[in-house]
Parts: C-alpha cells; sequence; structure tokens
C-alpha cells in the first residue's frame, strides 16, 4: 500500500461501515433491542479495523524511517570513504 492511499483507504472504510449500515436499517427494520446489538457489533468490527489499520500504518513507518536511516547512513561511509581516498591522492 503506498503512503498516499492509507488515508485514502480509511476514508473509504468509515463511509462504506456508515453507508452499509445505513441501508441495512432501512431495508431489513428490526426491534430496536436487534438494532443495538446490530449497530454496536458493526461498530466493535468496525473499531477493530480502525486499530488494525492503524498497526499497519505504524509498521509501514517504521519500515520506511529503517530504510531512510540506511541510506543515510551509506551515504555517510561512501562520502568518508571518498574523502579519505582524495586525501590520499
Amino acid at each position: 500500500m503506498s503512503k498516499d492511499n492509507s488515508g485514502n483507504l480509511m476514508i473509504a472504510f468509515v463511509v462504506g461501515a456508515l453507508t452499509g449500515a445505513a441501508v441495512a436499517l432501512l431495508f431489513a427494520p428490526a426491534s430496536g433491542e436487534e438494532t443495538r446489538e446490530y449497530l454496536g457489533q458493526k461498530a466493535r468490527e468496525g473499531r477493530d479495523k480502525a486499530r488494525e489499520a492503524v498497526e499497519q500504518g505504524r509498521e509501514y513507518y517504521q519500515r520506511q524511517r529503517d530504510n531512510v536511516t540506511n541510506a543515510v547512513d551509506r551515504g555517510r561511509e561512501a562520502f568518508q570513504q571518498a574523502r579519505e581516498r582524495g586525501d590520499q591522492v
């Protein structure tokens, strides 16, 4: 998943979940207790998916941070080696 799409994916998920809940209530009316139970279940599912998305975002951030750190370290080493070779000439 690209970094630009992660926020859009979360927004799409939330909008889809709310739309699905609204359609379900309109086309399959149930008793108040059943409706509350259904909405509670969907809210828990949404919360779990949001937590999973946050965790995936954290993991992605950490991987990218590690990649940048490694690239900077390699660049620093290459610069040092080039400088040392220049001093030897």
